[in-house]
This record gives structure tokens, C-alpha cells and sequence, in this order.
């Protein structure tokens, strides 16, 4: 551990009682009281979690949304002043270099990226553009839960007016917050950036606020699975493209084949004739039978004794809001159809999984 970089928070982490763990080259609290009682009190409630970890790079500079466009697939030039929206690097071949988070603040962008691919990210967007700057000096904090608003409102009165994904800077006694309405749960609430100086005093208020808890990142991972969201490294890569990972919602009409801005982005005519023509998989929920989950990397099959692996599982794990374990994979389109059921090999056992549709639990966001 003590060759792991540590965020802010590192010490009121130990205070608290955390389970720390590595994660993207720092060290991170898995757990606090648990995990289960974590993911289930942020459905509740609302959970403090800190994702110091992510990365925050700063694009000023007149043309800096023109030339994040020639990197990304989505309408950032249309992205109006205060709000926030999802979007991913793209290589040549169509594949996912990393997710992010574009905020337009006025006079300059905002991007959250994620931890593992800051130093890759940064390198892209340097070679790109001119007035990159990362964000070294700031925490990262994510308050989410239906008590969310009410625990940071109590403190930003200004943040209760804030729809999703809307962004704006509210003062703090005396500290300037980068706040979003988003998150990474399915769940209501804010991912708040914070001066590192008073990341401990903020996250120690809103702690004080009732129904406030803190929670690790084995939480955060159940909640995102839940709500069908895709986590970098596992269930998107370089090697899987927007459309065959069910993130063609991203993409705007702008920058698809008639739009105004058509293209011009990395890997466009795959991702172009995908989102005309269909891939050729899909990711897909998958529920297993029984009461043991399945993990990442287990193999699928179409029937029982299929000789070959029609796809893979990405996540999985057990769902504490479904009280049943739930899994996410890729399947070929013949057996993405929800109903369908395939086979998954554990332990030189085939056990039956059936195709269920995105998300297992229905996003509760303010809009």
C-alpha cells in the first residue's frame, strides 16, 4: 500500500474504517461497513464516496470544442454553457479509448476521465490541441442516493436547483465547488470538486448530514452494474465500438451519417455503418439461475453443449437492490434477443443464464 498514491481523503478513509485496496495505481477504500450495507443505504439514502482517483483536465481556448470533436463521436460545439454529457474517445478501428465526462463551463471545457487512462488520455488531447491543462489540485467527491439533495442543499443551497447533468460553481464557506448534477449509481445526485485543502472539511460535513454515510468502490461497482452502466477495462475497450456496447445514444444526430458535423471523428465509418446496418453483438443484461453469481470472463455459450463460446460475461455480481445475481456481457445478435437463454461455463459446469434488457434498475435522476 505504501507504494500507492493516496487521495486527499486517505487518512479520514483509515479513520472511518475503510478496507483499503490498489485501484488504478492508488490506494482506495473497497468497503466501510460493507458492502452490501453500502449499496443498499445509497439506494436509500444517500453515500459519500471519493473518486479523487479520476482524472479533470481543463480545454481552453477558442476552438477547443471543434477540436475535441475531431477526438470524440458526440456533439460537444452543441453542448450549451452550464451542462454536462457522456462521450468517448474513439480509435481508428472504431474501438473505445476511454469514457469521459464533457462539461461546458462558458469560457472552457471541463472533462472527467477515467484513473487508469489520465496519462493516456492526456497525451491524446495534447497532440490534439492546444491549452490542455490537468486538474492536480482538486478532489473529487460523488454524493448520490435520493438524500443526496438534501444533504448537499443544506450546505449549497444553490445546488438543489440543479437539474441532471447540469454543472455550475457554487461557493462553500469561502472554497469554489465544480458541481454536477450526475453520477455513477443510476442513482439522484452530485459528483463535486473540491480544492484538496478542503476536500476533508467538505467530506466531513456532509458526513454530519443525516442519512449521509461514506461508501468504498465494491459498492460503487454493484450500483453502476445495476443500472446498466459500463465500466472501462471491462465491459468497453479498444476494442469494442459505441454501438455494439449499446451506448449509440451518445452519439447526436450531428455527428451521424446526414448531420450537419457528420463524422470527422476517429473510426467513424465502422461506427457510421454500425449504427446504419446493426453490429454484429451486442452487450446485454444477463440473469443467472440459482444464487451464485458470475463473473467477468466466464464464457457463454448458445446451448448446453455448444462446442464453442458465442461471448463472454464483463461484469457480474450479486445484485443487493434484486436480491438475485446479475451479470452484463456480449453476445451475437441471435442470442441477444431478452428471453433468450445461454449457457455459462463455471468450473467445467454449464449453467443457464437468461437475456434480460439495460438497466436491472431504473435510473431515479432529477430532470
Amino acid at each position: 500500500m505504501n507504494a500507492l498514491l493516496r487521495t486527499p481523503l486517505y487518512d479520514l478513509h483509515q479513520a472511518l474504517g475503510a478496507r483499503m485496496v490498489g485501484f488504478a495505481g492508488y490506494a482506495m477504500p473497497v468497503q466501510f461497513a460493507g458492502v452490501m450495507a453500502e449499496h443498499r443505504h445509497c439506494r436509500a439514502a444517500a453515500a459519500l464516496f471519493d473518486v479523487s482517483h479520476m482524472g479533470q483536465v481543463i480545454l481552453g481556448g477558442r476552438g477547443a470544442a471543434q477540436a475535441l470533436e475531431a477526438l470524440v463521436p458526440v456533439d460537444v460545439a452543441g453542448l450549451a454553457p452550464g451542462r454536462q454529457r457522456y462521450g468517448f474517445f474513439t480509435n481508428d478501428a472504431g474501438g473505445i479509448e476511454d469514457d469521459l465526462m464533457i462539461a461546458n463551463r462558458g469560457d472552457h471545457l471541463l472533462l472527467v476521465v477515467n484513473a487508469a487512462r489520465k496519462a493516456s488520455d492526456l497525451a491524446l488531447l495534447e497532440g490534439a490541441m492546444a491549452g490542455v491543462e490537468a486538474v492536480t489540485d482538486r478532489a473529487l467527491l460523488a454524493l448520490q442516493g435520493p438524500g443526496a439533495a438534501a444533504a448537499l442543499a443544506a450546505l449549497v443551497p444553490g445546488a438543489a436547483a440543479m437539474r441532471f447533468m447540469d454543472v455550475a460553481v457554487l461557493d462553500w464557506d469561502g472554497a469554489a465547488l465544480w458541481v454536477s448534477r450526475s453520477g455513477y449509481t443510476g442513482e439522484d445526485g452530485y459528483e463535486i470538486s473540491v480544492p484538496e485543502d478542503r476536500a476533508v472539511d467538505l467530506a466531513e460535513a456532509l458526513l454530519a448530514r443525516p442519512g449521509v454515510l461514506p461508501a468504498g468502490l465494491g459498492a460503487r461497482d454493484s450500483l453502476r452494474l445495476e443500472a446498466g452502466l459500463c465500466l472501462y477495462g471491462q465491459d468497453i475497450d479498444e476494442a469494442t465500438t459505441p454501438v455494439e456496447a449499446g451506448l449509440a445514444w451518445a452519439i447526436q444526430k450531428v455527428r451521424r451519417r446526414g448531420g450537419a458535423r457528420e463524422g470527422g471523428f476517429p473510426g467513424a465509418a465502422r461506427i457510421l455503418a454500425e449504427l446504419a446496418e446493426g453490429p454484429a453483438r451486442r452487450r446485454v443484461g444477463l440473469l443467472p439461475e440459482g444464487r451464485a453469481p458470475m463473473r467477468a470472463g466466464v464464457p457463454l455459450f448458445a446451448s448446453e453443449d455448444a462446442a464453442e463460446p458465442a461471448g463472454a460475461i464483463t461484469s457480474g455480481t450479486y445484485g443487493p437492490t434484486l436480491d438475485r445475481p446479475v451479470a452484463m456481457g456480449y453476445l451475437p445478435l441471435a442470442q441477444s434477443t431478452p428471453g433468450t437463454t445461454v449457457w455459462g461455463e463455471l468450473r467445467g459446469k454449464r449453467l443457464p443464464l437468461r437475456v434480460a434488457p439495460l438497466p436491472f434498475h431504473q435510473p431515479r435522476y432529477r430532470t
